[in-house]
């Protein structure tokens, strides 16, 4: 019988400015994945639901409030299973209403990007896939 993995949920939010940018967070050196940009959010924790734990996940990173019902599903990316570690899946919410500045609260940086600057973003092979899929959407 195939084992079946345990994969980590994870939520993120692709942000967007009246102005059309887009929101991104490198993360710290002294992290997995450091240097590298990637759309904010994180683990799902046990008993809550995706929107709220990006509430949640927003509230910490960025500081700023946002309504579940905002967060609009748009696409996910998922690593391939491996017997050395436990697989992520990310869904990716898109966000164009929120109350209050983004700034950073956990270490990094952030910054606004056009897609074609996002694009060009060193990004981890998830957050890749990520923006292609959504970018794609933008332009289609």
């Amino acid at each position: 019988m195939e084992k079946i993995p345990t994969w980590q949920l994870v939520v993120a939010a692709a942000l967007q400015r009246v102005d059309g940018a887009w929101l991104m967070h490198c993360r710290p050196d002294h992290k997995h994945h450091g240097g590298l940009w990637e759309f904010p959010g994180g683990k799902v924790e046990s008993g809550e639901n995706p929107r709220v734990a990006l509430v949640r996940e927003l509230k910490e990173e960025l500081n700023i409030e946002v309504y579940p019902g905002d967060l609009l599903p748009h696409c996910f990316a998922e690593e391939a299973v491996d017997q050395h570690n436990q697989p992520i899946v990310i869904l990716l919410y898109t966000l164009r209403i929120w109350t209050g500045v983004p700034v950073i609260m956990e270490g990094g940086a952030l910054d606004w990007f056009t897609p074609e600057q996002t694009r060009l973003l060193a990004k981890p092979p998830l957050d890749i896939e990520l923006a292609a899929k959504l970018f794609q959407k933008e332009q289609g």
